[in-house]
């Protein structure tokens, strides 16, 4: 008789001890995902940035036309980020810088760098721990010499 009565007092403790390990292996798992999701789209920009060099060191005869040019490079950037990017919030926003040597046209020989940066914005994380803050500041660089 004491032995039932004390099986039913702690029948509820299965449930907190449920609740409890529930929630940080929900809070782990969510965890994994996000930064999943981050590392994959670190690399989406890291192609996205070289796509967008190779377009920049393409041969084109004289005169070169910078402006032309960095639409183009921003153009690949684009598409490809369109295409690979896992963004929720709708349309990438990116900020994408292209510098060429002393600002001038690119030369045989010369570098062509470009820099992509991303914020990527989390999608469940900050709601349980708050001091991740809503955006980690993603930046892919590619330095490319043209032929």
């Amino acid at each position: 008789m004491k032995a039932i009565r004390s099986a039913r007092r702690q029948r509820g403790s299965e449930v907190v001890e449920f609740a409890i390990s529930a929630t940080l292996l929900f809070i782990l798992l969510f965890g994994i995902i996000e930064f999943s999701v981050a590392l994959f789209d670190k690399a989406t920009l890291t192609n996205a940035s070289r796509e967008g060099a190779r377009t920049g060191i393409l041969y084109r005869p004289e005169p070169r036309d910078n402006a032309s040019e960095n639409a183009a490079i921003e153009q690949a950037i684009r598409n490809y980020a369109e295409q690979f990017l896992i963004s929720l919030g709708g349309p990438a926003q990116m900020e994408i810088t292209i510098e060429r040597p002393n600002g001038g046209t690119l030369q045989s020989g010369d570098s062509l760098v470009v820099t992509v940066d991303y914020p990527y914005q989390f999608l469940l994380l900050p709601g349980f721990i708050g001091t991740l803050g809503n955006v980690l500041e993603l930046n892919a660089t590619t330095v490319m010499r043209a032929e």
